[in-house]
């Protein structure tokens, strides 16, 4: 346990010179008890973080993080522990130059809400897709706004289901809407092009950081972040090789390496002592949550047009060992609810070409029963309904509209499971998209829907969206709405817990 400060805690001795914090804070991965502290400078210098659950600092205890150096992008992260349950945190954060230990940063303040004990109410964000499809950050028309709107929620948390940055997306200083008017960018050299170097990808996330709206909503609310494929390039998998003029490095293992770093690096992610590559992991929340984040990127194979009668490595989307993993979890779950998150929805049909309608990208291969990635989600589904695991549901996002789907066994194909409830939303600041199609295989239905009037609409024309969860902490009802980027509430489930609830 970090020892008390005594007497003053920084000193500085000149305005000259100081480090700086360009990007703000962040806090990740928070749990009942610990929580990851990201920020980053201009030099090398040494993390300094002092936490508290006192806003004006009483009692306030430090902890030493680790060095910002050339080889971390002169990022640097802090573990907080010990913490108390549902409590809000707040802690400040300064950097120590590592040239003239005298001189350290003006400090950068954050908060964020640790995970509570007892079955409190709880609630929680979700969306995906940030800085898609050329549209960038537009000071006249307010910046990323939608992050303004979700900081004003005051979440327990924020979940961002991937597409944390669009790495194969350049960024153009103007745009042409289709009113007529432009669409006014921010411009970066590294959104000039494709990012294919280590540098490249860090300048996806810098430029994000640089906008007012998500820096402040990343200084007040802690994150579990997952990726999907705009992290590296649109639909990528391991095997692939691009055929894309745009790129002098082909190999998108090579493409991923350095993105997966980038994304280690820029985000408040806490690392598996075991695997250090794992990024599949679950959270616990207090009695009335459990969630379960997916990568549907690193274990998969081929995208294809994949019409496979069996399981096997090039069917997956998982993975054997992270099926495995998300069994064990869902069973020794004790939570009310248990929440998958996944990048992308089961039931619509998301193509690996869309222009040419050929190939997979996602899980539905087309109508009838389970083939190629869908028998790998055939088996989840019934290892849940055989070991009798109550209220599951899914988020999701991807595609760009937001959507409420039931699945259904009396609709579907396949029928060895329990109905469940799957939300899809986003995008948070990107081109609209959609409708997609529906996949029977899983006995998908449209409950709500509100796809863009137009290809790749810009977000000029609103439609960009969230999620919000509250789970009543006396009942247990899960409350769930699609937001849009005022904050107002487009469509509602409430839904019942079977079983006994969790209560205070």
């Amino acid at each position: 346990m970090p020892a008390r400060l005594r007497g003053p805690v920084y000193g500085q001795p000149s305005e000259t010179a100081r480090p700086a914090v360009p990007w703000g804070v962040q806090c990740g991965e928070a749990t009942a008890s610990s929580a990851v502290i990201w920020s980053a400078t201009d030099r090398p210098a040494r993390m300094l973080v002092e936490y508290a659950t006192d806003a004006r600092f009483g009692g306030a205890r430090r902890v030493t993080g680790s060095a910002a150096l050339p080889e971390t992008g002169y990022t640097a992260r802090a573990l907080l522990t010990d913490l108390p349950a549902g409590r809000d945190i707040f802690y400040r954060v300064v950097f120590q130059d590592l040239g003239d230990l005298r001189t350290l940063s003006a400090p950068a303040n954050g908060s964020f809400r640790t995970a509570p004990a007892d079955a409190r109410s709880v609630s929680f964000i979700w969306s995906a897709d940030t800085a898609g499809q050329g549209w960038g950050i537009n000071p006249e028309w307010g910046g990323m706004k939608i992050y303004a709107t979700m900081r004003r929620m005051a979440p327990d948390f924020f979940v961002h289901c991937g597409d944390l940055i669009y790495a194969d997306n350049p960024i153009e200083s103007e745009v042409a809407l289709p009113d007529g008017r432009v669409w006014k960018n921010l411009t970066t050299p590294a959104k000039a092009k494709v990012a294919e170097t280590l540098d490249e990808f860090r300048g996806n996330y810098t430029y994000n950081l640089m906008d007012e709206h998500v820096r402040r909503f990343g200084a007040e609310t802690a994150q579990y972040v997952q990726w999907d494929d705009h992290e590296v390039t649109d639909n990528w998998y391991p095997q692939r090789l691009l055929d894309d003029e745009r790129y002098t490095v082909k190999s998108c293992a090579v493409l991923a390496a350095r993105a997966r770093r980038a994304m280690l690096e820029f985000t408040p992610l806490a690392l598996d002592a075991r695997d250090g590559e794992r990024l599949y992991r679950a959270v616990r929340r207090g009695p009335l949550l459990d969630l379960f984040l997916l990568d549907t990127r690193s274990y998969r194979g081929p995208n294809s047009d994949d019409q496979q009668a069996r399981l096997g490595d090039e069917a997956r989307l998982l993975g054997a060992a992270q099926s495995r993993w998300l069994e064990q979890e869902l069973r020794a779950s004790r939570a009310t609810w248990k929440v998958i998150v996944a990048a992308a929805p089961l039931g619509l049909i998301i193509h690996h070409d869309w222009r040419r309608r050929w190939g997979s990208d996602g899980v539905a291969q087309g109508d009838g029963p389970p083939r190629g990635r869908e028998l790998e989600i055939a088996d989840l589904l019934r290892f849940i309904k055989d070991n009798a695991v109550r209220n599951v549901v899914w988020i999701t996002a991807d595609v760009h509209y937001c959507a409420t789907h039931r699945y259904e066994p009396a609709r579907a194909r396949f029928t060895e499971f329990t109905p469940f409830y799957e939300f899809v939303s986003g995008p948070l600041h990107a081109g609209g998209f959609g409708p997609n199609a529906l996949d029977d295989t899983f006995g998908p239905r449209v409950v709500f829907a509100r796809p863009p009037a137009r290809v790749n609409a810009p977000p000029t024309e609103g439609g960009l969206y969230f999620g919000h969860v509250a789970i009543d902490g006396r009942s247990g009802v899960m409350t769930v709405s699609h937001r849009d980027v005022a904050g107002a509430v487009l469509h509602q489930a409430r839904l019942v817990p079977e079983g006994p609830a969790a209560r205070s």
